[in-house]
Parts: structure tokens; sequence; C-alpha cells
């Protein structure tokens, strides 16, 4: 029976979550932490962590994830056909219409409007990622001891290296890493 919820829960997300990885944060979130609780809030933080630094979409990524926590490596590989199968039916579909009917203006104006849409679930999952690394307690109260200085130390350290002087997201993670790890082993030599 797990493995038929697996499915059918990352069956929904990948038919339902448009405009990519990101965008499938909120439904993953409500899904597997918030609905069935296969996962904690904070190893959803983690699990998108690791889908940053592994190969692949993080549905995909996270759908193996989810899979494997709940039901080892046949839970990964159903949780993760699940997610796969939609996109490839839809991308299908849509290819072979969009050759079709790409000149209509209606089609256009479909795409117009679908766009501020992504956006907005783009930024969604971006809030769901930042509130639990900033707040402690994972909700948006501004108290001293609530307050993750040293991931907003981070978070601004990393914009300051990808915008202001375009280093490579890659090296940004390593930077940030190795920052961390040097904070948890230093003291321990003092």
């Amino acid at each position: 029976m797990i493995l038929f919820d697996l499915f059918l829960v990352f069956l929904q997300i990948g038919a339902f979550s448009f405009g990519g990885g990101y965008a499938a944060l909120p439904l993953i979130q409500a899904q597997v932490v918030d609905k069935f609780a296969w996962i904690t809030l904070q190893e959803f933080t983690d699990l998108i962590t690791i889908s940053q630094m592994t190969p692949g979409p993080i549905a995909i990524n996270a759908a193996t994830f989810v899979g494997n926590q709940v039901a080892g490596i046949p839970g990964s590989i159903v949780a993760t056909l699940g997610n796969v199968l939609p996109s490839c039916i839809i991308v299908t579909i849509l290819a072979w219409l969009y050759n079709k009917y790409k000149n209509l203006s209606i089609l256009q104006g479909v795409l117009e409007v679908l766009r501020p849409a992504v956006v907005a679930m783009i930024a969604t999952a971006g809030i769901i990622i930042l509130v639990p690394t900033i707040f402690t307690s994972g909700t948006i109260l501004f108290a001293l001891n609530n307050i993750e200085v040293r991931s907003i130390a981070y978070f601004v350290l990393a914009m300051i290296l990808l915008r202001k002087f375009k280093k490579d997201p890659v090296l940004v993670m390593i930077c940030c890493g190795v920052l961390e790890v040097l904070y948890q082993i230093v003291p321990q030599f003092i």
C-alpha cells in the first residue's frame, strides 16, 4: 500500500508542478511533510540542499530521497517513476500540439498568463527554503533566540559572490560548506 501511495503522491506532483523543480517544492512539502509526514520539515530543507548538490532535477531527487526514506529502494523507484511519468506523457502531447497550433494567438496568450504564476510558485519555494533556514523555530518570529545569524551571513556572502562577483554557483556552495565545516571543527581545537 505504501508503494502505491508513494506512486500516486509523486504522480500528482509530477502532473501538477509546472515551472521546474522550485515550483514543485510547495507541492512536495504539502504532500510529504504536511499530509503524510513521511519526512520532517528539517529533513525537507536538508533534501533541498542535497538536491542542489546532486545531478538531476529537484523533484526527481526529492522523489528518490523520499521514496528511499519511506520504503527503501523499491520506494525510490516507484516514487521516481510516478514523478517522471506525467512529464513524459504531457511533454509528448504538448510538443505535438505546439507544433500543430504554435501560430494561434490564444496559445500565445495562455503562455503569457502562465509566466506570472510560475514566478509566484518559484518565489513561494524560495520562501519555504529561506524561513526555516533563518528562523530556528521555522516560523517568522523576530526574536534574538529565533534568528540564525550564521545562516544570514552565509546567505549574504552567497548573494554577494553570485551577483556582484559573478562567481560559479558550485564554487559558492563549496565555499559556504567549507565555512560551516570550519565553524563546526575550529571550536573543538581551541
